[in-house]
């Protein structure tokens, strides 16, 4: 992943002051959570730069090969394993490029927002126990931390701990909700505060999850 990432830009209005960096999920592209913004949008909230990355296509174990786009590689069933360790740090190093591409054009770390769903959370979450940047916060949707055995080794010593929003479904079949739950746990050991949100759907988002997610990002900008 030594190329940049490409991606889908939607300011909301001209000179923006926030940036939201949005990884989408296995086997999607930046386009998915594009039509969300109208959706997720206040008028009281300051201009607002959205970045939707594609991620590479790969070949994924678990689906026979088949290739499609993933932030890393998926070898198996076991939520403890599954997840190719040298694909999740490639995709992290490709984060941190979106994230230093957005303070050269004028946003502040601290007005950054990382988002991700499923794989695209699971991502932002392994960049969060090991940087030092200062980012505003994280919205993990539908997601997991891999190998929350390591967490604790992985977090650096003088890391971020931002806001976290965490957002899961009961019927969730690809990511069940006690993995989600067992990884706000880890995170809340952490140190990193958590705001956690649950609802009767499966891998998916739903209405109420945007309207939570919004008052969330409605504290975020008033702090600023």
């Amino acid at each position: 992943m030594s190329q940049p990432l490409e991606t889908v830009v939607n300011e909301t209005a001209a000179h923006p002051q926030w940036a939201v960096i949005w990884l989408h999920g296995l086997g999607a592209d930046g386009h998915d959570f594009a039509p969300i913004v109208p959706e997720l949008l206040r008028p009281h909230w300051p201009a607002i730069r959205f970045v939707f990355p594609h991620a590479p296509v790969q070949p994924i174990t678990i689906n026979n090969g088949a290739r499609m786009r993933a932030w890393y590689d998926i070898l198996g069933m076991d939520f403890r394993s599954r997840a190719d360790k040298v694909g999740v740090t490639a995709s992290v190093q490709a984060l941190d490029a979106l994230v230093e591409a957005e303070i050269a054009r004028g946003i502040p770390a601290e007005r950054i927002l990382l988002a991700g769903f499923s794989q695209g959370g699971a991502v932002i979450l392994s960049a969060a126990l090991r940087w030092t940047r200062p980012v505003a916060g994280l919205i993990a949707l539908s997601t997991y931390l891999p190998d929350l055995k390591a967490a604790a080794d992985d977090r650096v010593a003088d890391g971020i701990r931002p806001p976290v929003f965490m957002a899961h479904g009961r019927q969730d079949p690809v990511i069940p909700l006690a993995v989600a739950v067992d990884t706000a746990g880890v995170l809340n050991t952490l140190g990193f505060p958590i705001e956690w949100h649950e609802y009767p759907m499966a891998h998916a988002v739903c209405a109420e999850e945007l309207q939570a997610l919004g008052d969330w990002l409605d504290a975020r900008f008033a702090t600023a």
